[in-house]
């Protein structure tokens, strides 16, 4: 997806903004959504990431505390040539992962316990490629901004509820209107929200398995997510249904279904894709990513004792799933560490 298409898109989230305030206030309350669009979209500019990390309860780590994570985003943004981003943990048993931030020099990762219990540090390598392919693709401060109007409209919606009847209402369209605002333009959102969403999925794909030099590497990880996240409840981000486009994979439910309705694009057909560009990069091996340099994960310090640190810092013993076989991305046991990295 083009920069000028996904303008549009934008263009056309802060257009049904407006609409929903003409719906409600008439034209003083299309002027009133007119100003509060525009001051969502300075203070998201700045903003976002922020408001998107503190929904999920995201915790930033550094080399000290997360020094197997840490090192790997390091290693791997250098591969990229980009500048070394934030990294944060999410303690949630969902494995998943998502990027924000407004540009490449203010940009955050973050990644929930359940993906770096679940994954091997290749497949964990994946998906942080991935994120930091939307980064470099600078998708990160469009999926924020989008999330933020997207958002903004259901709460409009939800108001049209409690203030569109009103008969002082000078909109002219009385309670078809307010039936627009409440469900017609929060669905509206959520089409053009996936639109910007899905193609961007496969750009990232793409790119991040070039980072990394490994697709399979990202295509295994799609495969344990996906199956992951349809048994395991994601509470914040059922709270914050606007923020599952930024995800690697949509954490509201295992969604396999292509359609206009889903907020990623079918994990298959995103698998066959990245099968497709292994070969041709002659089966993911030699030179990789931007910097021609391929990408190694380190082997993890070693550890004594039952209650050893994880490479995200913390105990082992003091919450998070227990490790899961580690498969491959079409479900056959794959050789290789499996749980926190060996």
């Amino acid at each position: 997806m083009n920069y000028f298409r996904t303008a549009l898109l934008l263009a056309a989230l802060t257009a049904l903004f407006m609409g929903v305030g003409f719906l409600i206030g008439g034209q003083s309350g299309m002027m009133i959504a007119l100003v509060i669009a525009a001051a969502m979209n300075v203070f998201s500019y700045w903003n976002s990431d922020k408001m998107v990390l503190s929904m999920h309860h995201a915790q930033e780590v550094d080399e000290r505390s997360a020094p197997e994570l840490y090192g790997m985003v390091r290693q791997l943004a250098a591969n990229a040539q980009m500048p070394m981003p934030k990294v944060y943990i999410i303690n949630n048993p969902q494995p998943n992962a998502f990027a924000t931030g407004r540009n490449p020099q203010n940009a955050a990762v973050a990644a929930t316990t359940g993906l770096l219990d679940t994954l091997t540090r290749e497949e964990v390598a994946g998906v942080m490629a991935h994120e930091l392919a939307h980064i470099k693709n600078h998708d990160t401060l469009i999926m924020t901004l989008t999330a933020t109007i997207a958002g903004a409209i259901s709460m409009l919606g939800n108001f049209a509820f409690f203030f569109g009847g009103n008969r002082e209402n000078n909109n002219g369209f009385g309670v078809i209107g307010t039936i627009v605002a409440m469900i017609v333009a929060p669905l509206a959102a959520m089409l053009v929200q996936m639109a910007i969403s899905r193609t961007r999925e496969y750009a990232a794909d793409r790119l991040g398995a070039e980072i990394c030099g490994q697709p399979m590497w990202l295509a295994s990880a799609l495969a344990k997510i996906a199956g992951s996240v349809q048994h395991i409840h994601n509470p914040d981000a059922e709270r914050s249904p606007a923020t599952a486009h930024m995800f690697i994979i949509n954490p509201l439910s295992g969604e396999r279904m292509d359609n206009l309705f889903s907020t990623h694009p079918n994990t298959d057909n995103r698998i066959n894709a990245l099968r497709q560009l292994q070969q041709e990069m002659g089966g993911g091996r030699g030179p990789s990513g931007p910097a021609g340099g391929g990408f190694r994960p380190q082997a993890p310090a070693s550890h004594t004792g039952s209650d050893r640190a994880g490479p995200w810092g913390g105990s082992r013993a003091s919450g998070g799933p227990a490790a899961t076989p580690d498969r491959g991305a079409a479900g056959r046991p794959a050789s290789g560490p499996t749980g926190p990295w060996g």
